[in-house]
């Protein structure tokens, strides 16, 4: 086994503990938590090797590290058997891009009340290796994601030694704060590929309704990819949860296409000299919206010419999966699509999607469970890009 391999195995094992501590963190303004600047973060000295003048980590093997959370989750139940269904054939050249909500820790301990999950299978000593493993089992060049905090000691540090970059943007009031011995706030959090990709801009945004700031968070990134010299703008946000607040969520939702098409229209601008050709759009979430809610139909008839990947699962693809999260709390059951990866069908084309896992595969005690770490399922797609006219 390598000995970088052998370094993570031991320090995400017996450290990175800061989920079981007792201490209380206090909300911080959006401001005060620089998505850009590194924060503290509390690693096994033999994990992360401090030098007297910055950090040097040695990569790690992403085969290596996937085997390492293998060996780990030896125990569980074996992995879901998802397939990519591909409904066209891509140019060889395909971006992989994952969404997921990996549900936060405080949450998931705390609030969200998993009543038929054990508990046992809801610890941070177990869901990060299951969160790590699925990661790795897809390979995602883009990765968005949100309810997470575990970012600055888990998440940043050890894909960075995979060779992803990334940012961070929290909530500015997370409900996460009001768990005791929490991590801090949940957010979005968005990685890239720095082997396939090269950064170009990111944006911070906390999303508004009627011009008045939410809770909810959003990052756009535009990247240029190194193969083919084009860029792609993606974005990743999760807007608000729960029925009664559809007319928020529509809200959100404009707010973030807005904001957007303006940072589409600024670099479209900066390399065209005007032309008039398009940048590439990718914008995942958890809308916590169901696919008739009006956010949904706000995206599906933007001027930005978006539609939903997911679609493609279906026979005619104009429908969206039966679920994509599927829990049971004290208040009933919930099986239904919240999630989506919404892309420009003139700009893109879909290459491939990753299917749903059964109802049997899922069990009767739902999700999360020993096998899986999130109430919600991970989408992963494959695009390539649209020759220019």
């Amino acid at each position: 086994m390598g000995g970088g391999a052998t370094k993570l195995y031991s320090a995400l094992a017996h450290t990175l503990s800061s989920s079981g501590g007792s201490s209380r963190r206090v909300p911080l303004p959006l401001t005060h938590l620089d998505p850009y600047q590194p924060a503290d973060t509390i690693l096994d000295p033999d994990f992360c090797q401090e030098e007297q003048k910055g950090s040097s980590l040695s990569p790690l093997d992403p085969a290596q590290v996937l085997q390492q959370c293998e060996e780990a989750l030896s125990d569980r139940p074996a992995r879901f058997r998802r397939t990519f269904i591909r409904p066209s054939n891509g140019n060889g050249d395909t971006i992989r891009v994952m969404q997921w909500n990996i549900l936060a820790q405080a949450l998931g301990e705390g609030l969200d009340s998993f009543v038929l999950c054990p508990p046992e299978a809801l610890t941070w000593l177990r869901r990060k290796y299951l969160i790590l493993d699925e990661i790795l089992t897809y390979r995602p060049h883009i990765l968005c994601m949100q309810e997470v905090d575990h970012y600055f000691d888990t998440l940043q540090p050890v894909l960075a030694r995979l060779g992803y970059s990334s940012r961070f943007c929290p909530k500015p009031w997370s409900p996460c704060l009001d768990v005791e011995g929490n991590n801090g706030p949940d957010g979005c959090a968005l990685f890239f590929d720095e082997s396939r990709f090269e950064f170009l801009e990111c944006v911070s945004l906390q999303l508004s309704a009627m011009m008045i700031p939410t809770n909810q968070v959003a990052l756009v990134m535009m990247l240029r990819c190194r193969s083919t010299g084009r860029c792609v703008c993606v974005a990743v946000t999760h807007l608000k949860a729960r029925s009664g607040w559809e007319w928020l969520r529509s809200a959100q939702g404009s707010d973030l296409l807005r904001q957007v098409q303006n940072v589409v229209q600024k670099h479209a601008v900066r390399i065209s000299a005007g032309s008039g050709s398009q940048i590439p759009l990718i914008i995942c979430g958890d809308f916590n919206a169901v696919p008739n809610e009006e956010v949904y139909c706000r995206f599906v008839t933007s001027p930005l010419g978006l539609d939903s990947a997911y679609k493609k699962l279906s026979k005619d693809c104009s429908s969206e999966p039966r679920y994509t999260t599927w829990k049971i709390r004290p208040t009933g059951e919930c099986c239904t699509t919240l999630d989506y990866i919404w892309y420009t069908t003139d700009t893109l084309k879909v290459a491939a999607v990753l299917d749903m896992p059964s109802e049997k595969e899922i069990g009767p005690n739902r999700l999360p469970s020993f096998s899986y770490p999130s109430d919600h399922l991970s989408l992963v797609c494959d695009f390539s890009f649209k020759e220019h006219e």
